[in-house]
């Protein structure tokens, strides 16, 4: 059983705040992602889109280490090599790094696509839904629906 809090915008701003003042190059992603678009749904975890370089990385594991995830050197050089797949538990919250999302072919394209909702750089809602129905995930295909709903009201808005 998961004892972990569930997601909480707050969780958000802080790896917003130690990203940007790190110069981290992201996206949040994710059901998070959607959640701080005004999606009236719960996860467990952030969900990140980092870009994927070496620089980049090292600036994450900068970031991270200052807001408390306590990172072995295999879990660093994952970062810094940007693994596709990158889970961590070890610190005040769970963080999903994600390099190479299903469904988005590249970091460059979804940033053209993002938006920057206050502080927080986000996936558009259109990648996020494609990323959810290209991991073919039993928990992702639930979401899909209240997800594309989610999109047409939030894409209506003036």
């Amino acid at each position: 059983m998961n004892d972990r809090l569930p997601f909480n915008p707050l969780q958000a701003q802080q790896v917003a705040e130690a990203f940007n003042a790190a110069g981290v190059e992201y996206l949040f992603i994710g059901k998070s992602g959607a959640i701080l678009l005004g999606y009236p749904g719960t996860t467990q975890d952030v969900d990140v889109f980092p870009a994927k370089t070496a620089e980049n990385g090292k600036r994450i594991v900068k970031a991270l280490l200052g807001l408390g995830f306590i990172l072995d050197e295999n879990a660093k050089a994952e970062i810094i090599r940007g693994k596709d797949f990158v889970q961590l538990k070890s610190g005040p919250f769970d963080l999903d790094l994600v390099f190479a999302p299903d469904g988005i072919d590249s970091f460059e394209q979804a940033k053209t696509r993002s938006v920057q909702e206050d502080i927080f750089p986000v996936a558009n809602l259109r990648d996020i839904i494609a990323s959810k129905k290209a991991s073919g995930r039993m928990k992702d295909r639930l979401d899909l629906h209240l997800l594309e709903l989610f999109r047409l009201e939030y894409e209506s808005k003036p």
